[in-house]
């Protein structure tokens, strides 16, 4: 007998959310109104396709602002940037647009008032992402990163009565919350941030995870290796009892062998993912002996916007085809 089809969960929401899409709009329109090339600081969102895509129309990607022409156009990537490098972008005579997630400058407004109030500050995140450096170099004298539960044990801190923390807006919520247990149990008077600094976004796609990781054999996270939102959700669907869970950058990463004996896939995108990559995925699912039937499985309706830089929104945009 013919195998019978696949059954592939789809989870809403997933993919790109409005900090993203904002931040490849930027690009987008600087291209179509100034012309190539526009420079921008670092990958403009972690997603190796989306930035090959910018690429192809004239976004050059630069580690550093010192790598841009004088009187050139930079864009600052999603995840924000240290005052310094704007400084630096300032005295070079380039031309910049503000690409920053409006939640990731939610939490480096946090850190500087927690810094002018004599705080030290604890910053739950992962050492050496953009996000982190960016926010970091808003307090550097008050600002001290942990990663685990174990740092926070081992923190020696000045006053503990005058303590504050924040967190990378693309944490893994469940460990958040963990770090921040402990931040709590160690320095009872610790302030917050007055509304979570976990981005919606990651919030919502990781709670959908959970629902398709209860309900599948094995769950595909489309996102790139280097998208710590995406990375997060595996992590994510493998804690919530999913037998099988992968990252996949693109339909191409599918392993004949994940799909042995499997009979439910769950199927959701991270925050940097393309639909069209999701599309393609879902092409070499029904591709299988036996086909796929594809259902959607609506966990949270995802509304949010966020607007563009006033100088851009008048601008023309041309989006790829």
């Amino acid at each position: 007998m013919p195998p019978g089809p696949l059954t592939v969960l789809l989870a809403a929401p997933r993919g790109f959310c409005a900090g993203v899409e904002r931040a490849v709009e930027i690009v987008e329109r600087a291209l179509a109104a100034f012309g190539a090339p526009v420079y921008v600081r670092h990958a403009i969102v972690h997603n190796t396709h989306v930035v090959a895509e910018l690429e192809a129309r004239g976004a050059v990607f630069v580690e550093d602002e010192t790598e841009v022409p004088e009187g050139g156009m930079l864009v600052f990537s999603a995840h924000g940037v240290a005052p310094a490098v704007r400084r630096n972008a300032a005295e070079r005579g380039l031309r910049t647009l503000d690409a920053t997630c409006p939640l990731v400058t939610k939490v480096h407004l946090e850190a500087v008032d927690y810094a002018q109030r004599g705080l030290s500050i604890l910053l739950v995140g992962h050492a050496g992402h953009q996000e982190v450096v960016g926010t970091t170099g808003h307090a550097p004298e008050s600002i001290t990163l942990v990663e685990s539960v174990a740092a926070v044990d081992a923190l020696e801190l000045p006053d503990p009565a005058k303590v504050a923390y924040l967190t990378q807006t693309t944490l893994s919520v469940d460990e958040a919350a963990e770090i921040v247990a402990a931040i709590r149990r160690r320095y009872p008077l610790a302030r917050g941030p007055k509304g979570d600094d976990i981005c919606y976004a990651t919030q919502n796609r990781q709670d959908a995870t959970k629902v398709l990781a209860r309900r599948s054999d094995l769950v595909l996270v489309v996102g790139s290796a280097h998208s710590s939102n995406s990375k997060r959700m595996v992590e994510v669907a493998l804690d919530a009892g999913a037998p099988a869970a992968h990252l996949v950058e693109d339909a191409a990463a599918i392993r004949p062998q994940w799909l042995e004996g499997v009979g439910t896939v769950g199927l959701t995108s991270g925050a940097s993912a393309p639909e069209r990559l999701v599309t393609e995925v879902l092409a070499a699912l029904r591709s299988v002996p036996g086909g796929a039937v594809v259902q959607t499985l609506d966990v949270v309706d995802e509304q949010m916007t966020f607007a563009l830089p006033a100088a851009l929104r008048t601008l023309p945009v041309a989006h790829a085809s």
